[in-house]
């Protein structure tokens, strides 16, 4: 049975850093869209959704090492 190595403070930083830009960039556009366009919160909602999906995304691929 091999072991895996486990993720190091540094890789778990970057992971959350990635998470953490994901939903600002979602929605920081989305609110910017709304703003530019008078849509009341509809980008923004989109905006977070997508973001949440591409943090979700980013992180899987940066931890799928370490599963």
């Amino acid at each position: 049975m091999s072991s895996k190595p486990s993720p190091s403070p540094v890789t778990l930083l970057g992971m959350g850093v990635t998470a953490a830009l994901c939903l600002g960039v979602g929605v920081g556009g989305g609110y910017w869209l709304d703003e530019t366009f008078r849509t009341g919160l509809l980008f923004t909602f989109l905006g977070l959704v997508l973001g949440i999906a591409a943090a979700i995304a980013a992180v899987y691929l940066e931890i799928k090492t370490f599963l």
